[in-house]
């Protein structure tokens, strides 16, 4: 008989609400779970997830270390925040338990070209320890592996373009914010777009540093290059706001966003190759109004050209299924901070 996956879940928000359903219809169990909403400390995790009581009370993320000696879980699925310094403390606090954690925080997916100094650590920790952290989601497939098939019907390439669009309104707070929602443009203007009007020595530098913010686009360009074997020559990041002609209410930001205002961002990111060949990926999160939807569309320019469309992808569910789908992935992978482009291609588990 398989053993039981035992999962810890850290952040008992929106997005779990699917990862640990997941879980339990996969044949897994959430052993503990961890928050910092004072709300949810103490409550069952039923009252997030719905459904009968499960018997796991969501404990304060401050006794996280001490819960995992005591809960000894196979594996961490980490739902929190998009940025690897605000998930740093808990990758460590699992890799120093010897505990594997996966997570949907976005610069995850491919860390290295952003925020190289905590990559490193992390992967130490987890080497010494005998773990595995790496980062999944919506991504792993729809912006990844599906794009590098693509790529491998295709003869030439001369560019990659990518453009697909989220409501952030699905994702929480944390994203919101990142994404400048709420703000005013000339808000926007200096708390984000400001940030990448720099040069490439001065943006080098913010990342040696661990102080650059990464868009979800840049990780996936790192990626996409790691696994077609391009080189990186430079890249660069642009972000732009989004506006809509209405007011518009936002249920996670609890405000109005009055016409005019940033319902979001479009981040723009170009990659430049030593193989000739160029990345243009765009990825556009904001507050939706009531004609928007979700859209993801890529094009590979070569001989042939090719463009797949997926309309109204449902990228929360789908960014929790490819956490769960990727559980013993990881479980079984070498000890280490992993991106999944080492991994074979996202597949549907019957079972973890």
């Amino acid at each position: 008989m398989n053993k039981t996956l035992k999962v810890a879940q850290i952040g008992c928000g929106k997005m779990s609400v699917y990862t640990m359903r997941y879980v339990y219809e996969k044949g897994g169990e959430i052993v503990c779970a961890y928050d910092i909403n004072p709300n949810r400390i103490g409550q069952d995790i039923s009252t997030v997830m719905s459904g009968s009581k499960k018997g796991v009370i969501i404990e304060d993320v401050k006794n996280l270390e001490n819960s995992l000696k005591t809960n000894k879980p196979d594996i961490a699925i980490i739902t929190t925040m998009s940025l690897m310094k605000d998930i740093y403390d808990a990758m460590a606090i699992c890799a120093k338990c010897g505990v594997n954690a996966i997570s949907t925080c976005e610069e995850a997916f491919f860390p290295a070209n952003s925020a190289p100094k905590i990559t490193k650590e992390l992967d130490e920790l987890a080497k010494k320890n005998n773990c595995t952290l790496s980062g999944s989601g919506y991504q792993d497939a729809s912006w990844g592996s599906l794009i590098s098939v693509l790529c491998g019907t295709t003869q030439s390439i001369k560019k990659i373009k990518g453009k697909s669009s989220y409501n952030v309104e699905d994702y929480g707070i944390a994203l919101a914010e990142v994404h400048g929602s709420g703000l005013s443009l000339k808000e926007f203007d200096e708390k984000i777009a400001s940030v990448d009007r720099i040069s490439d020595a001065e943006r080098q530098k913010l990342i040696e540093n661990g102080e650059y913010s990464p868009s979800y686009m840049w990780t996936v360009n790192g990626w996409l290059c790691e696994k077609l074997g391009l080189t990186v020559i430079n890249q660069t990041q642009k972000c732009i706001p989004q506006t809509y002609h209405d007011d518009l209410k936002s249920s996670t930001l609890n405000m109005t966003i009055k016409k005019g205002d940033a319902t979001g961002m479009s981040a723009v990111v170009t990659t430049t190759t030593k193989e000739g060949i160029t990345l243009e990926t765009e990825c556009i999160g904001k507050v939706y109004g009531p004609d928007e939807f979700d859209q993801n569309e890529w094009t590979i320019e070569g001989e042939p050209t090719t463009t797949l469309t997926i309309n109204r992808p449902a990228t929360v569910e789908m960014t929790c299924a490819s956490i769960v789908n990727r559980l013993q992935d990881i479980v079984s992978a070498p000890a280490g901070y992993i991106t999944t482009d080492k991994l074979a291609d996202l597949n549907f588990k019957t079972k973890i």
